[in-house]
């Protein structure tokens, strides 16, 4: 996995939740991520922020907002993002110590990855494992 230095990721999954705040804790305290911006508004919701685990990122927002974005989101479903780690087991211990709930324990595949699943406070799907693959350059 790389240590998030070089050049910007060109897609960043982008989540909106009625409690963003509570996301970003569960995100940041107990699946890793690291906080790079939050910004809020007059009343406290989450207008945008960026969390960093390695070489990606993932955009957060509060539901409910005005603009073409949170309208277009407004009935979408949960999503499923994949993240590379180094330490599975690791990652699946510090989870499961802040009470995340887990969908599959860590697991190795036939492909030769060592994958857990796991379920956010919205019901979003993050699945963290050491399979990463190689994009053309």
């Amino acid at each position: 996995m790389a240590d998030g230095t070089g050049a910007a990721p060109s897609m960043y999954p982008t989540l909106l939740y009625t409690d963003a705040k509570a996301a970003i804790s569960q995100l940041t305290e107990a699946l890793g991520f690291k906080e790079l911006a939050v910004y809020e508004g007059e009343d406290g919701s989450v207008m945008h922020a960026e969390l960093a685990q390695g070489n990606g990122a993932v955009m957060i927002g509060s539901k409910g907002r005005a603009g073409l974005f949170a309208s277009a989101m407004r009935d979408a479903g949960p999503t499923g993002v994949y993240v590379v780690v180094d330490d599975v087991d690791a990652h699946h211990r510090r989870a499961a110590a802040h009470g995340v709930e887990i969908l599959m324990p860590p697991t190795d595949q036939d492909y030769g990855s060592r994958d857990y699943m796991a379920r956010d406070t919205e019901g979003n799907v993050w699945s963290f494992g050491t399979y990463a693959p190689r994009l053309p350059g």
